[in-house]
């Protein structure tokens, strides 16, 4: 009796199924082996051998599906096994990208000018006069927000985006596992920005105190988790939300993470230190036992973290961006404690959260994008077709047919409309004590561009090399962008003022 092996209905990616006839030889362009196959009763069997072509790998796999034709039927059927098809890349216009990214980039822009405003009050309480490191922390914390909250937000955008987030059990998982770690990092970040605050502090005036040190690591990490616990929760609504709406998250989520972000990390941390400051000459303990209790916490979070498998690589990995991102916002923070604590300099404090926050917001849109658009291509490191840039040129960058280069036009043509609106909203609430002259106006919007211009050429670059060396870009580009954008303004608004002091623009009153 002749036994037979099905065919496999499922088309094979590396090859054609072909039978072999009992008495015939295999011809193939690769090897040719007799098939005179015979069986236990000496009949002849007919066989399934699939056409040798070496995959990507370079791995052969005749072997293996001869191996597995003769098991039973049940293991033949491959079907079920398969996963989902990859999703399509989003087809939007122009207009599409600019639409959804107007109304939450204008919001984020608002929110940034409330920091702005704070910031511009609060330098002058008595913990930032005798406490001056905390303008070390004002970058690397509002950067912190940036990096945890916009990560988290273009990480929950590429899992809703390619299904992972469409049941209740799997929106759970997401959530659990995500805010248990940004909890995780908000607190060691935290931490950290609080260590390099005082390093910065102390290097230039060689003075070291540790009531101050104690207060920069209470308020730092009392600020961080809080802030991490708000906006995480506030980012999971709007991303469940954009989705119900037929919004692609990408567009809205992390501009708006860092609509109230600004405002609400930098209040927190003025208030928190303000609080601490006033406890210093009677109970100077309770700067350590507010630090101690946030750090208290960690392990909890950890083990729920650690019990996700989505956020489990991540709390083992994820740790250098957001420290590194940290350490370029704090050079930052550095730049802009110097400045404003000449008295010529003093109106940059409004501006800073400004700039600073209108870059990372476009440029966070666009590496969140750029990644969505990668993960529907394939998995880090295996695409062909996204290769990574070793150096792509500004043409490529901006002026090409695809989408991600429409979108870098889109969120570059923001930045001088947006900016307009939003000087003039200072302005108007007289905010810094500043007019608007002429020369001002252009010098601003100057830094502003190039700023803008930068990130997104870095973007375009990064989030195409990490993924190239099978890094996922939701959790390690953002961070750094982010970071760079606050370094990356923070310098060229202070160049701009300096040259405005220098050329005597007195008109301005830069420095009432």
């Amino acid at each position: 009796m002749t036994s037979k092996l099905e065919q496999k209905e499922t088309p094979q990616a590396n090859g054609a199924v072909l039978p072999v006839v009992p008495g015939e030889r295999l011809a193939s362009p690769e090897r040719a082996e007799p098939a005179e196959f015979l069986g236990p009763d000496g009949t002849g069997v007919e066989v399934v051998v699939l056409e040798s072509r070496a995959n990507a790998k370079g791995v052969r796999e005749e072997d293996a599906l001869l191996e597995n034709g003769s098991q039973s039927n049940e293991s033949d059927d491959t079907s079920t096994d398969r996963g989902p098809e990859p999703a399509s890349p989003l087809k939007e216009t122009s207009f599409s990208i600019g639409l959804q990214v107007l109304f939450p980039f204008l919001l984020a822009g608002f929110g940034t000018v409330a920091a702005g405003m704070v910031l511009d009050i609060v330098q002058h309480w008595d913990v930032f006069k005798y406490v001056t490191e905390v303008f070390i922390l004002v970058p690397a914390l509002l950067g912190l927000k940036g990096n945890l909250e916009m990560t988290l937000a273009s990480r929950l955008s590429t899992a809703a985006n390619i299904g992972q987030m469409d049941t209740p059990k799997e929106l759970w998982k997401m959530i659990t596992g995500n805010m248990a770690l940004i909890q995780v990092q908000a607190t060691v970040v935290g931490f950290l920005a609080s260590i390099a605050a005082v390093v910065f502090g102390w290097i230039p005036d060689g003075h070291f105190s540790i009531d101050h040190a104690v207060l920069l690591c209470a308020s730092s990490v009392a600020t961080a988790f809080i802030a991490s616990l708000v906006l995480g929760m506030i980012m999971i609504g709007v991303i469940i939300g954009s989705r119900k709406m037929g919004i692609n998250p990408d567009n809205v989520a992390t501009p708006i993470a860092a609509s109230l972000g600004d405002l609400i990390t930098l209040a927190l941390l003025s208030g928190i230190s303000w609080g601490l400051y006033k406890e210093l000459e009677s109970k100077a303990y309770v700067n350590l036992l507010v630090c101690a209790f946030f750090i208290s916490l960690l392990p909890i979070w950890i083990v729920i973290a650690k019990r996700n498998s989505a956020t489990r690589e991540v709390l083992y990995s994820g740790w250098e961006p957001v420290i590194i991102a940290m350490a370029i916002s704090s050079v930052g923070g550095l730049i802009l404690d110097r400045t404003v604590s000449d008295p010529n300099f003093a109106g940059m404090a409004v501006f800073t959260p400004v700039i600073n926050g209108v870059g990372g917001n476009l440029v966070a849109v666009q590496a969140s994008r750029i990644s969505t658009y990668l993960h529907m291509s394939g998995v880090p490191g295996d695409s062909p077709e996204t290769a990574p840039r070793k150096c792509p040129s500004p043409c490529s960058t901006f002026f090409s047919s695809d989408v991600n280069s429409r979108s870098a036009r889109v969120l570059f043509l923001l930045v001088v409309p947006g900016h307009l609106v939003f000087l003039y909203t200072i302005s108007s609430m007289q905010g810094g004590h500043t007019t608007l002259t002429l020369i001002f106006i252009v010098f601003y919007m100057t830094a502003a561009l190039l700023q803008v211009l930068i990130l997104l050429y870095i973007a375009d670059w990064m989030v195409h090399w990490m993924w190239g060396r099978d890094l996922d870009p939701d959790n390690f580009s953002i961070p750094y962008l982010t970071a760079l954008g606050d370094l990356i303004g923070t310098g060229l608004l202070a160049l701009s003022f300096h040259i405005l002091w220098l050329i005597g623009d007195r008109d301005s009153d830069v420095g009432d």
